[in-house]
């Protein structure tokens, strides 16, 4: 199939196919005599791989990981595993600074009055 396929098949678009060929997670992929490129079902699948991989927020190193082992045709569920669980923590310290900068923005918006006046508290703290 060729890449305007390949993007519909896997509900993505044409940008972030190349995207993937250029840092090298998608392989480069064989090429008509005209030129045009043609992709596999395997390409396919691996594409729909690294798209969900992303919407789960794996990083592209963690990707690229991931991928490696994939490639190599040699892991275990623990090193998927393994990966997993880092990225997994990884999230739960996110999801601890956002509570943390959640209450910040809670606190200086409590001590704005929402007047129609030309001060507020909320800007000032944010220059400080």
């Amino acid at each position: 199939m060729k890449r305007g396929a390949l993007a519909k098949a896997t509900g993505s678009n044409i940008e972030t196919i190349r995207y993937y060929e250029k840092i090298g997670l998608l392989p480069e992929p064989e090429r008509t005599a005209s030129g045009h490129r043609l992709y596999s079902l395997d390409d396919e699948k691996r594409l729909k791989f690294i798209l969900r991989c992303r919407e789960l927020g794996f990083s592209i190193a963690e990707l690229r990981e991931l991928l490696g082992l994939v490639d190599t045709d040699d892991y275990t569920c623990g090193d998927v595993l393994a990966i997993s669980k880092q990225h997994t923590h990884d999230i739960e310290r996110k999801i601890a600074d956002l509570k943390r900068l959640k209450r910040t923005l809670d606190q200086m918006s409590a001590e704005c009055s929402g007047d129609a006046v030309p001060e507020c508290p909320l800007v000032d703290a944010l220059f400080e």
